[in-house]
């Protein structure tokens, strides 16, 4: 069956991370930037809302209260993204980023006790080896880049695992989830960036042309979004989690090929094999995760079926 929303949220993810680099080429404001995008997102899908394009979120202050610990960790992830492509290139910083899962394991072992087979720990490998080689002849590479870029992968590893636990309890959707972490970071974000970023001095590319600067500034912001509805509305659609998972991966690789092709940044075969390797990893991660969550399923439904009920047990003796 065709999903239309799939090759959406290729273009959708391609257009929005050349735009944010060609932004941060002449503004160069990451804190800035990432609070317009927040910005823009949440002005979408007010407007959704207000014409009942999107059903509303019935959300109590003390579910926003709740919510708010998830927000944090949107806001790093999404500030950190950010920074992380201002200082490197667009194609390496999403090579760190498919590093993604070796914390998500991790993590999810710590916070929720979760348990993976060893198929699964041996599929972090390629991820671990690939963005190694990568950066080894990285032309690029800064260590402030690639940290911002492991920051974001931590932010969000949590707001993933939180989010799980509010999905159920809050009775959202993703994209409505989404939309009020979208809108609580703006409360974040916007101090930061007037501290850190409100004085500093606007460059002479922004203002020779300011009407072309707004609308790649607007178009990076529409399109945030919109790859972003996009990755709900695929799994609305009732895709597979492997077909998902796999389509993530081959995202992934476009906006790498894309990036450099756009940008035409210095690639050497060590940084292309890397690459490849450490996005071919995470494809073999996500089948891992499934294949291991297919046999949880499986075998806790044939333990169920296992225990026959043996209601006389309960019964009290004859007397």
């Amino acid at each position: 069956m065709y999903r239309p929303h799939l090759p959406r949220r290729y273009a959708f993810n391609i257009a929005f991370n050349l735009l944010n680099k060609s932004t941060l080429n002449i503004f160069p404001a990451p804190w800035f930037l990432a609070t317009f995008q927040l910005i823009a997102s949440g002005a979408f899908m007010c407007t959704l809302w207000a014409l009942r394009l999107q059903p509303v979120p019935r959300v109590s202050w003390g579910d926003i209260r709740a919510l708010a610990p998830v927000a944090l960790f949107h806001t790093i992830g999404h500030v950190s993204a950010c920074l992380s492509f201002s200082q490197m290139a667009v194609s390496f910083a999403h090579v760190v980023k498919s590093a993604e899962p070796v914390l998500s394991v991790v993590l999810a072992q710590v916070i929720l006790g979760e348990v993976y087979p060893y198929y699964v720990w041996l599929s972090l490998l390629p991820i671990i080896a690939g963005c190694s080689l990568a950066a080894m002849k990285e032309v690029s590479f800064a260590w402030s880049g690639f940290n911002n870029a492991m920051v974001s992968n931590v932010g969000m590893v949590l707001r993933n695992i939180y989010s799980k636990k509010f999905l159920g309890q809050l009775n959202l959707d993703g994209i409505n989830l989404f939309a009020i972490l979208s809108i609580i970071s703006i409360f974040y974000c916007l101090p930061c960036a007037l501290v850190l970023e409100g004085g500093c001095p606007r460059p002479a590319a922004c203002l020779h042309d300011l009407a072309a600067f707004i609308k790649l500034l607007a178009a990076g912001g529409l399109f945030y979004h919109l790859y972003n509805q996009a990755s709900y509305m695929v799994l609305d659609q009732g895709i597979s989690p492997v077909t998902f998972s796999v389509g993530n991966t081959m995202k992934r690789v476009a906006v790498v090929v894309s990036s450099v092709l756009f940008f035409k940044n210095p690639v050497s075969i060590l940084n292309w094999v890397g690459s490849m390797v450490a996005l071919l990893g995470t494809g073999l991660y996500s089948l891992a995760k499934q294949k291991a969550s297919d046999e949880a399923k499986a075998q806790a439904k044939a333990r169920s079926r296992s225990v026959s009920p043996t209601p006389w047990r309960d019964l009290p003796p004859r007397g």
